[in-house]
């Protein structure tokens, strides 16, 4: 998802809040003047906001004129939701379709109307349960599962998320879908109150998965905390809170961006030279002396006088090599790239 608005968010902490942080530059009719910036955010996302709203107040900490998120984390959900800015939005899907990694903490014994403690709650039983069968039941659900999008989620139903439905009362019908969850471990547990850790593929219901499990144990279940702790190759290590950031000073926000190409950092690099590097910033597929490979991402020299010497390079964009041709994916524009080589002349020119 990019999103391109700006939209003011109520209660947003503001640039300059701190005395360390200073003021946003402002324009002649007092706007914020926009910038842009490119890299990936690892927020930390708060309780209680919307991934979109956790988006909004991080571009205008950022005064970036682009930005999208990488997937949504419900509110009440915490943890990493990796944000982009600039020519990073053009890998946003990426981390959309990567595996993701939470801690959930379930209460048994009791099922609520949402799957979670938003919810009012439908029955309560007794719970008598030893960590054994808790990890009895955990492991049924390991592997390709079927599940049933719940009822309150954003996803879709002619036009209108599902939640717009519950709301109204109105029950929707809904076809499973196929997930895969990898493994799920016990953390701790008591009682009634059991913290798991899962593994699972993109589109997974954490929520949907504890009442799977309450059911599996006879008793019913909820869930009452969930943390995104990865997302692909991407943890919590490095991430920032929205207030670490509103206290930082400009440069070190810029700072606290990773590269552009961190949610392609893993694909195998291919380093074109000057010729082939406009060429297939053109489109022009490239013969490469290189095996086939659906996933690559694409580096071209950056100017002899740019920082690093002739080992300096900057991205171009990503794509995959068939049949011995280089094909672009995703190419950044021109204006990406010199914002990319201009992005690297200022970090070395602070770090000298």
């Amino acid at each position: 998802m990019v999103d391109v608005h700006d939209r003011p968010t109520p209660g947003e902490p503001k640039a300059g809040s701190s005395p360390s942080a200073g003021r946003a530059p402002r324009g002649a009719l007092g706007a914020v003047v926009r910038r842009a910036v490119h890299g990936v955010l690892l927020l930390d996302k708060p309780l209680g906001l919307s991934s979109n709203d956790a988006l909004q107040k991080a571009k205008r900490l950022y005064r970036a004129e682009k930005a999208g998120h990488t997937g949504t984390l419900d509110p009440l959900a915490t943890g990493l939701l990796p944000l982009c800015f600039g020519a990073a939005t053009k890998f946003s899907q990426i981390s959309l379709d990567a595996d993701k990694t939470y801690r959930a903490t379930l209460r048994l014994g009791v099922t609520t109307t949402t799957a979670d403690a938003e919810g009012e709650v439908l029955q309560q039983r007794d719970v008598g349960v030893s960590r054994a069968q808790v990890q009895a039941a955990c492991e049924r659900f390991v592997g390709a599962v079927h599940q049933v999008p719940p009822m309150h989620s954003a996803l879709k139903h002619d036009g209108k998320p599902l939640y717009a439905y519950a709301r109204a009362g109105i029950e929707v019908e809904r076809e499973a879908r196929t997930v895969t969850i990898h493994r799920i471990d016990i953390i701790e547990g008591d009682h009634d109150t059991w913290t798991l850790d899962v593994h699972c593929s993109k589109g997974t219901y954490i929520r949907t998965l504890a009442e799977d499990i309450g059911n599996a144990l006879g008793c019913g279940a909820h869930l009452i905390a969930l943390r995104r702790t990865g997302s692909g190759t991407l943890t919590l290590d490095g991430a920032h809170t929205l207030e670490q950031l509103a206290a930082m000073t400009e440069a070190q926000r810029d700072a606290a961006l990773l590269p552009t190409d961190a949610l392609i950092a893993d694909w195998p690099m291919v380093h074109l030279g000057t010729d082939d590097a406009g060429r297939f910033l053109s489109g022009v597929r490239r013969r490469v002396p290189l095996a086939d490979a659906p996933k690559v991402r694409v580096y071209g020299p950056a100017p002899p006088a740019s920082p690093g010497g002739p080992e300096a390079r900057v991205l171009l964009g990503s794509g995959h090599i068939a049949g011995g041709e280089l094909i672009s994916t995703r190419l950044l524009s021109p204006v990406e790239v010199q914002g990319l080589l201009s992005d690297q002349r200022s970090t070395s020119e602070s770090n000298a």
